[in-house]
């Protein structure tokens, strides 16, 4: 089947915030006293910033109530946003603009799924706005990553079949939103951990567009 789409996510993918959040939840967790190193902040990949919260909140064997985790999970946005302000398009990951460039040569359409409702902030920063067909974030969807509603929004905004998709994540949790979506999947990163996925590469400059086009079409 010929592929009419790729759905990206950003972090991780396209440009690494993941610092930013580290030290975000960082802050936050020594504020609820609770250890937090970049060991836990690895299980927050692919995860919404309330589901990241309660990773840390069940950490420290705390309860919250709704009212209070929603002014945490604004703290934590606030000061992850100050750290942000200073991306621009050095941040970029290399090859990404190929990429792109390939992309819309073939007449792929380029959809951004991304669980950090941040994303049109970072991408206006990084200067590729103007490059997608469509972008949905967590502001966007009920269900977060892993369940597929972020992939489906965006496959059916683009009025692309899930099959004629192909996602691209680094996170266990995105990888196996865009396998329940019924996509095929490139993983961004450490093969053992995604080694669900249908194609796989150490970085997105690795990624070979001629290759993944020939072998989703047998």
């Amino acid at each position: 089947m010929s592929i009419c789409a790729f759905i990206f996510d950003l972090d991780g993918v396209l440009t690494d915030t993941a610092e930013y959040h580290y030290q975000a939840w960082a802050a936050l967790a020594k504020e609820l006293d609770v250890a937090f190193d970049r060991q836990d902040n690895e299980q927050l990949k692919g995860v919404d910033r309330m589901g990241s919260l309660q990773f840390i909140l069940d950490k420290g064997g705390l309860q919250l109530t709704a009212s209070q985790k929603h002014a945490f999970a604004d703290k934590k946005n606030r000061h992850y946003q100050q750290l942000i302000e200073h991306m621009s398009e050095t941040d970029l990951f290399d090859g990404v603009h190929d990429l792109f460039a390939q992309l819309k040569q073939a007449g792929i359409a380029i959809g951004l799924a991304s669980a950090s409702k941040n994303a049109g902030m970072v991408i206006s920063r990084l200067g590729i706005s103007q490059d997608f067909d469509y972008v949905a974030d967590a502001a966007k969807i009920k269900q977060g990553k892993p369940h597929p509603e972020i992939f489906l929004t965006v496959a059916q905004a683009l009025g692309v079949e899930p099959a004629q998709c192909v996602g691209i994540e680094d996170s266990l949790a995105g990888l196996q939103s865009i396998i329940d979506a019924g996509m095929q999947s490139i993983g961004i990163g450490d093969a053992k951990v995604l080694e669900q996925a249908h194609w796989i590469y150490p970085h997105i400059k690795d990624l070979q567009l001629a290759t993944v086009l020939k072998q989703a079409a047998n």
